[in-house]
């Protein structure tokens, strides 16, 4: 990492829609030039389609609301932190971990912060099972 890292205005406009509004449920984030973390997705995605939007070959931050009901049948909803690292991201582990470390810092009411190198690591039961 050459230098400070920074979250674009426009990744902060993404982040706060999604915390403020139920229009959007997932903010996928990549880093644009500069060391400035800018949002590359913004949607309303179900558990199958985060997964499969996360690109193989590159390491990304994800800011996702999981739903979920509990045991005795209660709604949750529970903000998540992922930092996807696939195998063969090495060069890009630096970064993407100093990114994920900013935005553990800006959203401090997000409690459930994982990091997954395969997509079975995001199965639907181990989210949930982390959120409760």
């Amino acid at each position: 990492m050459s230098g400070p890292i920074a979250l674009a205005e426009d990744c902060r406009e993404a982040l706060h829609h999604l915390r403020q509004t139920r229009e959007i449920n997932t903010v996928i984030l990549r880093f644009g030039a500069g060391g400035v973390l800018v949002p590359e997705l913004e949607s309303n995605l179900t558990h199958d389609e985060l997964v499969s939007a996360l690109p193989a070959g590159q390491a990304r931050l994800v800011v996702h609301e999981l739903s979920f009901a509990t045991p005795e049948g209660a709604r949750r909803h529970e903000m998540l932190l992922i930092l996807w690292m696939p195998a063969d991201t090495e060069a890009q582990e630096e970064t993407y971990t100093a990114g994920y470390t900013l935005l553990k810092e800006y959203l401090p009411d997000v409690h459930v912060h994982l990091t997954a190198r395969r997509r079975d690591q995001l199965e639907y039961r181990r989210l949930v099972a982390l959120a409760s």
